[in-house]
């Protein structure tokens, strides 16, 4: 196996581990730990911590421990938040989640660099065009990840399905589910019951906590044991250049939004953060666990986890022949389609089909924005790869933020326009990012010709 694939075979199966925890904690954070906000508030802390840690702590860690080990000590930040939930509180949740939060932009950042150059110097070795190689990686990269909740789901819906009486639910709730669900509302009037039914008893918590915990101590035993680090020092060892390029580095990541592709790449990357932050924390808890119980929020996002996994590799492999813009757009109209329909829909138990679609729709739309994102990141800003990531990270965690923050104010239907209005501004300011591309290609054509067309007169 040539080593490169080997590489990306590692990191994907260690974030694989890692999120089989992470993403099966996330999307119960908003019904398992529900009194006072404190599960949605916990996402919020990670994801602000997030934004803070994208300025200032990758270019440090990967300055000074490299890629790889940066991913392994990012990883055991991950660990704490799964020990902070088996007692959780606002003393235990919230440090394990600044924690969390802290590590998360260097793994990403990491992450997200190790894979582009990893299939640039295989393309430059093979003789392939790089974006298509990068492409390539980040799909088989997302389809190993994005599975990842196939498995943290199936766990925690296996486990809670042992719940007593998990299978009753007060059917006169049900209309204030759905889009009708107002969190403020219900909590003013001691009246919420989207979350205050058929909660799992303590030991069945202690035994899917002590599962997660395991996956992620296994993740750091795999990247650590298994993967090659990547040395990317180009400078000269002189007096005095590590700690200058260090703060470099950091300047770069701020100095970075003075390129306007960046800048109209934001409400893309926020929006990326919102619509995650939709399907994990209100999609889980308004319709889900509303209207069927909290043991069928597993079952549910196994559909988006597989959707994703299997459309990040789809996706991966087709964007050379569509190319990424008629991707992004199809995602799009996914998206608008589905926030619609969320928006007209009464959830019943008796449609119980309808509840594995949405997630799927969502999850194949999700594919895309990771993929293309992404490899769109790599491909534009190919000469400052770690300065765009820790902004793309910085962003998608605003997004994250926003989402969770406002999770217990505001109605799921509020939520939902949102939503759109985002998403309508970001292929706004997206397709304005590919016009630039598309001039800037079209009048570097035309020096080329009038270039060879002078010299043939000369002749």
């Amino acid at each position: 196996m040539d080593k490169y694939l080997k590489n990306i075979l590692v990191v994907s199966f260690g974030f694989l581990l890692l999120f089989t925890a992470f993403g099966g904690l996330q999307n119960l954070q908003s019904s398992l730990n529900a009194d006072e906000g404190l599960g949605v508030a916990s996402l919020s802390v990670i994801n602000g911590a997030l934004i803070i840690s994208s300025m200032f702590v990758p270019p440090f860690m990967i300055k000074k421990i490299g890629y790889k080990w940066t991913i392994v000590a990012s990883m055991c930040c991950f660990i704490t938040y799964s020990l902070g939930n088996f007692y959780p509180s606002w003393y235990t949740l919230i440090p394990t989640s600044l924690i969390l939060g802290f590590g998360g932009a260097p793994l990403w950042a990491a992450k997200c660099t190790y894979v582009t150059e990893s299939g640039n110097r295989y393309a430059e070795k093979a003789g392939k065009v790089a974006k298509d190689i990068v492409n390539q990686y980040f799909g088989l990269f997302f389809l190993l990840f994005q599975s990842s909740g196939v498995w943290g789901n199936l766990i925690s819906s296996l486990i809670f399905d042992q719940t007593p009486d998990a299978d009753i639910l007060p059917q006169k709730f049900l209309s204030s589910c759905g889009a009708n669900d107002c969190p403020a509302e219900s909590i003013s009037s001691g009246n919420d019951t989207s979350t205050s039914s058929n909660q799992p008893a303590d030991s069945l918590r202690y035994t899917l906590l002590g599962i997660y915990t395991g996956s992620g101590i296994l993740a750091v035993i795999l990247v650590s044991a298994l993967l090659d680090n990547i040395d990317l020092k180009t400078e000269q060892n002189n007096d005095g250049t590590k700690e200058e390029s260090s703060w470099i580095k950091i300047v770069e990541t701020l100095m970075q939004l003075k390129d306007k592709r960046q800048c109209l790449l934001i409400p893309l990357t926020i929006y990326s953060g919102l619509e995650q932050g939709f399907i994990s924390g209100d999609y889980t808890k308004s319709y889900v666990t509303c209207s069927l119980g909290i043991h069928f929020v597993g079952y549910v996002m196994i559909s988006f986890a597989a959707a994703n996994a299997l459309c990040s590799l789809l996706f991966g492999k087709l964007s050379q022949y569509t190319g990424r813009i008629s991707l992004f757009f199809f995602a799009a109209a996914s998206n608008i389609a589905c926030i619609i329909a969320l928006l007209l829909w009464k959830p019943h138990p008796n449609q119980l089909a309808v509840f594995f679609i949405f997630p799927a729709l969502w999850g194949m739309a999700d594919a895309i924005w990771q993929t293309q994102t992404n490899a769109l990141f790599g491909v534009l800003f190919d000469d400052c790869k770690e300065a765009a990531f820790a902004n793309y990270c910085l962003w998608e965690s605003l997004g994250f933020v926003i989402a969770y923050g406002y999770s217990t104010f505001l109605c799921v239907s509020v939520k939902l326009y949102i939503l759109l209005a985002v998403l309508i501004l970001a292929m706004f300011m997206y397709a304005c990012v590919e016009y630039v591309e598309y001039k800037k290609l079209a009048n570097c054509a035309p020096k080329k010709d009038n270039t060879s067309l002078h010299k043939q007169t000369q002749m």
